[in-house]
């Protein structure tokens, strides 16, 4: 089914070139159903890659999805270009008073700083206090995911020795999850990042349910018990190239990066990337909008 976006965001173009079913805003009013609202509150510098990485996820789902894009008002991004910023997001005095069948709040680069020292931090404390009461369900992904886990939980990030970067093997603890229906026992996510959370801080917090983890990369899917907070560690959108523009971007600016783990093959990378993780990814968007916001949202949002 489709998801319902500006005719003219730069992401419709490139999701209708790869056989996307994207609605049109004028075709979306003449259905009789109620859309679910959607908020993606994007923190990533790249804004329009982001944006066509998860609008890319959202699309293979059961309903009409209306998406609307959040920006920081305390942080303005000095990578995407303000006209797009204007014409294309909102900020959160736009939409305090509003409420939302599900919000996903995306990483950031900004793991090795303390969560106090990131400029937009107290406005972000703000947003996720406001989607306690106004979201039916949110999807905290990567550094919004550590996020997400110490502002609502308690729960503390902790550097790595060195950077967690690459295609990584996962397990599901919780077979009977809704979230993993339809996983094989073992799947692939790419993960890119300097910081962790701990499986024991997890497993010792109250309301807190571990649902897959990994030998490597640690800590993948967190969710709480009511089912309204979800936090991946990982970054099932990723494009099948976002790992290895990350890996010559670093290398051209003289960086000390390792190259991406169990990726490129035979950890070349002069080769074209072997992509394991696309259907695990979007397995995942699409079983938290159906079993967890679709299927349990109140048709009557003011219910939330």
């Amino acid at each position: 089914m489709p998801i319902k976006i500006p005719d003219s965001l730069p992401a419709t173009a490139v999701l209708e070139s790869e056989n996307i079913f994207v609605m049109t805003e004028h075709r979306a009013i003449h259905q009789d159903i109620r859309p679910l609202n959607m908020l993606i509150l994007n923190l990533m510098p790249t804004k329009i890659v982001t944006e066509t990485q998860i609008l890319r996820k959202l699309s293979n789902t059961p309903v009409q999805i209306e998406v609307e894009l959040l920006r920081t008002a305390s942080y303005q991004s000095q990578h995407t270009d303000g006209d797009h910023l204007e014409a294309f997001y909102t900020t959160f005095d736009q939409v305090r008073e509003r409420r939302f069948d599900g919000m996903i709040i995306t990483g950031a680069p900004v793991e090795n700083l303390d969560f106090n020292q990131v400029e937009y931090w107290p406005e972000l404390c703000e947003i996720m206090e406001w989607s306690r009461s106004h979201v039916h369900s949110t999807l905290h992904i990567c550094w919004g995911a550590q996020a997400g886990l110490y502002f609502h939980h308690g729960i503390q990030k902790h550097t790595l020795p060195q950077k967690l970067f690459g295609v990584y093997e996962h397990r599901v603890l919780k077979p009977s999850s809704p979230l993993f229906r339809g996983f094989d026992d073992v799947f692939y996510a790419p993960h890119s990042r300097y910081t962790e959370v701990l499986e024991a801080d997890i497993r010792g917090a109250s309301g807190l349910e571990l649902l897959s983890t990994s030998s490597e990369a640690g800590v993948y899917a967190v969710k709480t018990e009511d089912s309204r907070q979800f936090f991946v560690t990982g970054h099932p959108e990723y494009d099948p190239d976002t790992l290895s523009r990350e890996y010559w971007r670093d290398v051209g600016k003289g960086l000390n990066i390792a190259v991406p783990a169990h990726y490129f093959p035979e950890g070349d990378p002069s080769r074209v990337p072997v992509v394991r993780w696309r259907s695990a990814g979007q397995l995942l968007y699409t079983n938290w909008l159906n079993y967890y916001v679709y299927q349990t949202t109140p048709y009557d949002l003011s219910r939330i």
